[in-house]
């Protein structure tokens, strides 16, 4: 896929999670999607399948978890999404680097303040 579609993509992705269609946001992960998030924070990890990740995305929503994308940078493999996050009344910077195969994300790893997932969803 060009870089254009990835971009397209992703943000299709991020508008239907942004206004709570899970279903619609699911549609761009490929079934084996691996989603990394790090630290030591209730939510750090790596989550496997959708059914991992939709786990995650509930845990996220119980703190009020949202992502205002800022500037959507790409290629034909990649897509990195520079992206304002709050929840739990906290707000930081954060980066989510997007792997893209046959049209679909097969792996995201978000880069963000560590202590701010720890301080919003506590630690591990």
């Amino acid at each position: 896929m060009s870089a254009e579609q990835n971009i397209e993509i992703t943000k299709k992705g991020y508008a239907a999670f942004s206004a709570g269609d899970a279903e619609e946001a699911m549609a761009a992960l490929a079934d084996d999607i691996e989603w990394i998030i790090p630290g030591n924070s209730a939510v750090s990890g790596s989550y496997h399948g959708k059914a991992e990740v939709g786990g995650l995305w509930m845990k996220m929503a119980e703190k009020a978890l949202a992502t205002s994308p800022q500037h959507f940078l790409g290629d034909d493999e990649r897509v990195v999404v520079l992206t304002h996050v709050t929840a739990g009344g906290e707000g930081w910077d954060s980066a989510d680097v997007m792997t893209f195969r046959d049209g679909k994300v097969v792996k995201i790893q978000t880069a963000g303040d560590t202590a701010k997932f720890e301080k919003v969803f506590g630690s591990r």
